[in-house]
This record gives structure tokens, sequence and C-alpha cells, in this order.
């Protein structure tokens, strides 16, 4: 009898991969970590230290430095490397050199027998995630971006503080681009399995007028309220991604807003964009189509058309639109 441990390896070793490791580690999410750098030596670093943390941790998650060649039995490969945009820039400014960088991580990936599912982290992140999947040649369900799984957090945090309640009973999705086109579906946004709409018609004097457009932009801007104060961000969208990982080894059908191939869902096509998806061990399983206004939906396409172009960009940079093939 053989049994199989589960084997993550993180593809880059800055402050989002090291607290994605250290996440899965103190969470003892997995049997085995891989750490994978450019810089070998800022990789084994990042080993070492968090080697250091299982003594007075409820397991022994085994973490070491590796290659793309110690990928081919990977469970999971999350890919953080990319580049940081700069002051002024957003995430979609990065997108060249981030497809760059990717598709050397992911060719020699595919090289050495890699069959399983690719978390990709890096922004932009629906059309990297696009990206990655086109270069891979893998099912749809084996390529997921983070999405806007960190977007929601903010979102439900805003309206927790707002009518005093924990975040966790607060049922609302950021959906669309990770990024300043992202919308949320007010329609379908409940506290506990009341409709938003009602509390604030119920509670005007606690409330006040509560603007909802002015709820959305704080939590597309909420990134970079953290980025200005210590120049990126890290514990939430390493925290999100860990999730996501649980959600998949653990075989949960957790429903997660993550970047998926939309194939007719939501009235989409050909593109990579967050929305509500059931996760298990087979990856991204199934899209949940959440009902919208008229209105709600024409922001979904609006954002979803902000994604498809900047895809088809970097499709066309890379010698014409890809034909996708599953292995």
């Amino acid at each position: 009898m053989r049994i199989k441990k589960s084997k993550v390896a993180v593809i880059g070793c800055g402050l989002v991969g090291s607290s994605t490791a250290f996440s899965l580690v103190t969470q003892g999410v997995c049997d085995e970590i891989l750490m994978i750098d450019i810089n070998e030596e800022r990789a084994l670093g990042e080993v070492l230290d968090l080697r250091d943390t299982i003594k007075y941790l409820d397991r022994n998650v085994k973490v070491r430095t590796g290659r793309y060649s110690d990928c081919g039995d990977a469970d999971i490969i999350v890919i953080t490397a990319g580049a940081p945009p700069q002051k002024g820039q957003t995430r979609l400014d990065t997108l060249e050199v981030s497809a760059k960088i990717v598709k050397t991580i992911v060719e020699p990936v595919m090289a050495n027998g890699f069959d399983g599912i690719f978390i990709v982290v890096s922004n932009p992140v629906d059309i990297i995630a696009h990206y990655v999947y086109e270069l891979s040649g893998l099912p749809k369900n084996q390529v997921i971006g983070t999405g806007s799984a960190l977007d929601t957090s903010r979102l439900q945090n805003f309206i927790a503080e707002m009518v005093n309640v924990d975040p966790r009973s607060v049922y609302a999705y950021s959906m669309g681009e990770h990024g300043d086109s992202q919308m949320v579906p007010w329609s379908a946004v409940t506290v506990a399995g009341k409709p938003f709409h009602d509390i604030i018609q119920d509670n005007k004097e606690m409330l006040g007028e509560v603007d909802l457009d002015e709820i959305v932009k704080k939590t597309t801007e909420e990134g970079w309220e953290i980025y200005n104060r210590k120049g990126t961000t890290y514990y939430g969208i390493a925290t999100a991604c860990v999730g996501i990982i649980k959600a998949i080894l653990y075989d949960e059908n957790r429903i997660i807003p993550v970047s998926t191939l939309l194939e007719g869902e939501y009235g989409e096509t050909e593109v990579f964009a967050g929305v509500p998806t059931i996760l298990n061990r087979t990856g991204a399983a199934d899209i949940l189509e959440i009902h919208m206004s008229g209105e709600e939906r024409n922001k979904f396409h609006a954002s979803a058309d902000v994604i498809r172009e900047y895809s088809n960009k970097i499709m066309r940079q890379d010698q014409g639109p890809f034909i996708h093939r599953d292995l």
C-alpha cells in the first residue's frame, strides 16, 4: 500500500510567496512544500527560517528548496513571481513584465510532466491566469487565479464594520477584475440571510445614507491604502491563497470567488474573471451563477471587457492567439 503525500510548490520567494509558505506551514495544510526562486540563496534562507517553526507547531511539514524538475509530481503549484507595481502604476501596467516571467516558469514546469493545479497570484492575476492556461495546455479546472478572493474579504470587512457583525456572517462577493473595474452584485448581498438592501432600509437611523458605490471604491483601493503605508501587501493575499489550497487538497467543495475561465456563464466566454467557484480536489469544479440585476450584469460585462482587452494584447504579443489543447 502506498500513501500519497500532498506536495505544494511555491514559485517566487518574495513577501507573498514566503507568507504563503508560512501560512501553509503554520496551518499544517500539506506534507511538503518546495520553495523555488531565481535567487536560490533567498529561497534557501526562507526554507531555513520556516524549518525553525516546526518545533512549536502541530505538524512537521517538510520544507525544502527545489527546481522546476522537482515539480512533476506536485499537487499544486503557486505562482507568485511577477513584477510589483511602482508608485502611480496599476496592476495592468505590470502585465508585460509579469507575462515574460511567468512564461519562463510554466514552460519548464510542463516539460517536467506537471499535471496538477496551478494557482496564480501574480498580477494582473486574471490575465496572467489566462496566459498560464494557454501556455500549459491544462484543462480549465486546473488553472485558477486568486481573482477577487482578497477583494471579497475586504468587502465583507467593510460591510461587517458598518453593521457591527462578524465578517464571516456577511455573504457578499466582489466579482470581475481584481482591479479598478471590479463590481459587487448588491442585490445578492446578505447578512446571515437577510438582504443587505433590507438591512439598510430597516436601520436608517443607525446607518444613515449608505453609498454603495463608495464601498466598492474603498474595496478597490484598499490594496493601495496598504501599499502606500508599508510598500506592498502579503498577509491577506497569502491567506486567501492558502484558503484556496485547503479547499482543493481537502476536497471541501467550498465556494470562493476565484478567477476561472468563463464559457457562457454570466454571458461571457473566453475570459478569466473572478466569480464564485466551487473548489475541490479537481480544482475549479463548477461556477455558481448569481442572479444579477440588469445594471449589475452590465457592470460585470464592462469588467470582463477590460480583462479581455489586456488578455488579447498579451496573446497577440506572444505571436498570435493560442489554440488551447487539453493534455
